[in-house]
């Protein structure tokens, strides 16, 4: 069974949770396939889940790393969904064929534990509601920040439709009117619609094939009123100046759904390909685009290292010549919106400088 293992943690501030989650998985990704699972020298032999753990809490209890949490769970079938572990669930610690395993039983109880520590288990049937299991990271924590933006295909680009004027001046904000090429044949009144900057052309350096257009977003707008020629739209919010040939879309930049960190299922070796506003040095907490999709096996949710491409030097010995350093970790993102070719990705840690065209891999 493969089970997605979440960094959450619940404090009060954004950045104490993302430091929870990755002071964890700074602690060392490892492929499973590579190497012998350790326990915690630490583990007990069994822990009931309490209400405020989280699954990186709860692994770390039983692993000396916790991302090696899949390979140790076991499936126990008497269980509808597994997947879920919820408080008061009891986890056990077993060996099976010599290898460690850590078996679920639901409802365990902290109310029947034996003077020993083990569990007096019996019968009974126990309800729970799915908002009490133990939370992934929900969208809503890293949307602020997300700059938002989108790719847009080469071909289809031209087809989109665009603002021709404003009402007020050469820039729209919030609160303006701004008038548009016809949007779709099925548009409503009232229906909210997303306004888009293109930014730079997307090519791959690996073989220099096009891959689409870097779209910023610049923010929504609700449909007014529809005319022979033009519609027009009100801006309900921007995060940037409304401008003539702004590009219209009925679709929000990412999705909102939870993300389940994980590592990519197959062999990812890609660059960088862009970092949101065109800044030079990329840091925490800012989106960019690596030239690696769906297409290469990368969802939402997998988490990457970043490798600083390493620097070319004047050999001061006798030799003489250049001697080119050796690649650096610089960090480490998660993939937040996968398209075929490309992905977005938020830097969830930096801890050296990243540049475009630096290498991105499985962790």
């Amino acid at each position: 069974m493969d089970i997605r293992m979440t960094g959450i943690s619940r404090p009060q501030g954004l950045r104490s949770l993302f430091l929870v989650f990755f002071l964890v998985l700074s602690a060392g990704f490892v492929s499973a396939q590579s190497g012998e699972v350790e326990l915690n020298p630490a583990h007990p032999d069994e822990y009931v889940v309490q209400r405020g753990d989280t699954l990186w809490d709860i692994s770390g209890r039983f692993l000396k790393n916790p991302w090696f949490w899949p390979e140790i769970w076991q499936v126990n079938q008497q269980i509808d969904n597994p997947h879920l572990i919820f408080p008061d669930d009891l986890l056990t610690l077993v060996y099976i064929d010599g290898k460690p395993r850590v078996q679920l039983t639901r409802g365990g109880g902290a109310n029947n534990v034996t003077s020993r520590g083990s569990q007096r288990l019996s019968p009974r049937i126990r309800e729970e509601s799915l908002s009490n299991a133990i939370s992934s990271i929900p969208f809503s924590v890293i949307e602020a920040f997300l700059t938002g933006g989108i790719v847009i295909p080469g071909d289809r680009l031209n087809k989109l439709p665009y603002v021709v004027a404003l009402r007020d001046g050469l820039i729209a904000g919030a609160g303006t009117e701004i008038y548009t090429r016809p949007l779709n044949d099925g548009a409503q009144i009232g229906d909210t619609y997303y306004l888009y900057r293109q930014d730079e052309k997307l090519v791959n350096p690996e073989n220099n094939e096009l891959l689409g257009y870097e779209m910023l977003f610049v923010g929504k707008g609700e449909l007014r009123s529809r005319n022979e020629d033009t519609d027009t739209l009100f801006l309900t919010n921007t995060t940037r100046e409304g401008l003539r040939e702004d590009r219209v879309l009925q679709k929000n930049s990412f999705p909102r759904m939870n993300f389940f960190p994980s590592a990519p299922e197959d062999n990812i070796d890609g660059l960088i390909l862009s970092v949101l506003d065109g800044v030079s040095l990329i840091g925490q907490y800012q989106t960019i685009i690596i030239n690696r999709g769906t297409n290469h096996g990368l969802s939402e949710g997998n988490v990457l290292s970043i490798w600083q491409e390493g620097e070319t030097v004047r050999d001061p010995g006798p030799k003489g010549g250049n001697i080119r350093l050796p690649e650096n970790p610089a960090g480490t993102v998660m993939v937040v919106q996968a398209y075929p070719k490309i992905s977005y990705a938020l830097v969830m840690e930096a801890t050296a400088e990243m540049r475009v065209l630096d290498n991105v891999r499985n962790p």
